[in-house]
């Protein structure tokens, strides 16, 4: 039931982002994919059809996994032509099945091997650390949980709010990180899902998308989540959301966000020049330093970026994707059948 609701959620506000478009017959139609939302859709919308105004961008903004199962079902008559943001697991899944185009872009030499695809099917942009946020009116640094395991501590039950996993890529990697831990040196996924029961009965509520997460943790309906640093710090600035985070100690599954042309889409010209335009020097730049995302490219100057992105500290989970997405659909299943609200 929940999961069919969202999705009639999903595709009402598609309709109305795609109604936002304009009617000019003369301007060729780029579709963009994407859970980017605002503020970064409309303002590269703007940018882009103010470099090639013939062009007019339509986007719809939805949760990274509904872009893909959008993707697969519309594998006979594709509406998409790019796909802008998701993990890296999510790409891997959908270039296996077919699902993308191969496009090489002018970058793709400053790029290290870790962040593409061997076959150039898509392309990671940024570098995205997942954290442990919190509501900083009742909580600091200090008595934050600083660490995944302090997650599952009895005095956190019932105020930790999690963005609904199944739809979106983002939790799924996170998820899927935890049992990658132990599943690594066992092969067994059950060390994980005992984890995730645990933290199932901490969490109060599973919000549908990332704003009713923001807002149920700024109303202090929950006082602790785990989200995407670059996200919080966003929430932060631009909306004055009283949140802070706390980088876990113990490292954490640092996701590759990237970008790919959907096969067969209908204006695959134009959606390279898309990609071009997005992923150059200039506009990697700007995402650092007002969206606070963390190139993935190895020939951005560093002192153009901002000064604390040299700060950040923290182990990447040492994970093997192509295995690690295989048993991710597997892992998340088990987790929705039997584990979710049963804590």
């Amino acid at each position: 039931m929940f999961q069919h609701w969202f999705s009639l959620i999903t595709l009402l506000t598609g309709i109305m982002v795609w109604g936002c478009g304009g009617g000019d017959p003369d301007r060729r139609i780029v579709t963009i994919y994407s859970p980017h939302g605002k503020p970064i859709l409309p303002e590269f919308e703007k940018l882009f059809e103010s470099a090639y105004p013939k062009v007019d961008i339509r986007w719809l903004d939805m949760g990274s996994q509904d872009v893909l199962d959008r993707v697969r079902s519309e594998r006979a008559n594709p509406q998409g032509d790019v796909w802008w943001g998701a993990p890296a697991t999510n790409f891997i899944q959908a270039a296996d099945e077919g699902l993308l185009s191969p496009y090489r872009p002018t970058w793709a030499d400053a790029l290290p091997p870790e962040f593409r695809d061997d076959k150039d099917r898509w392309y990671g942009t940024a570098q995205l650390l997942p954290v442990i946020a919190f509501n900083n009116l009742e909580l600091t640094r200090e008595t934050a949980p600083k660490d995944w395991d302090e997650l599952l501590d009895p005095r956190w039950r019932d105020l930790i709010i999690i963005r609904y996993p199944l739809a979106s890529g983002t939790m799924r990697t996170v998820y899927s990180g935890m049992i990658w831990r132990s599943y690594q040196h066992s092969g067994s996924p059950d060390v994980g899902y005992n984890w995730l029961r645990r933290l199932d009965a901490n969490t109060k509520d599973y919000a549908a998308d990332p704003n009713m997460m923001f807002q149920k943790l700024a109303r202090k309906e929950g006082l602790v989540s785990i989200w995407l640093m670059s996200d919080i710090m966003l929430q932060v600035e631009r909306y004055g959301y009283p949140f802070d985070f706390v980088v876990p100690s113990s490292g954490a599954p640092i996701l590759t966000d990237g970008i790919a042309l959907i096969a067969n889409g209908k204006n695959a010209e134009d959606a390279r020049l898309f990609i071009e335009f997005v992923t150059n020097i200039d506009n990697t730049i700007l995402q650092a330093k007002e969206y606070y995302r963390i190139p993935t490219r190895g020939d951005i100057p560093k002192d153009l970026l901002p000064a604390w992105m040299a700060n950040i500290s923290v182990a990447p989970f040492d994970i093997n994707w192509k295995v690690f997405s295989q048993q991710s659909k597997t892992w998340m299943k088990y987790w929705d059948d039997n584990i979710k609200d049963r804590g």
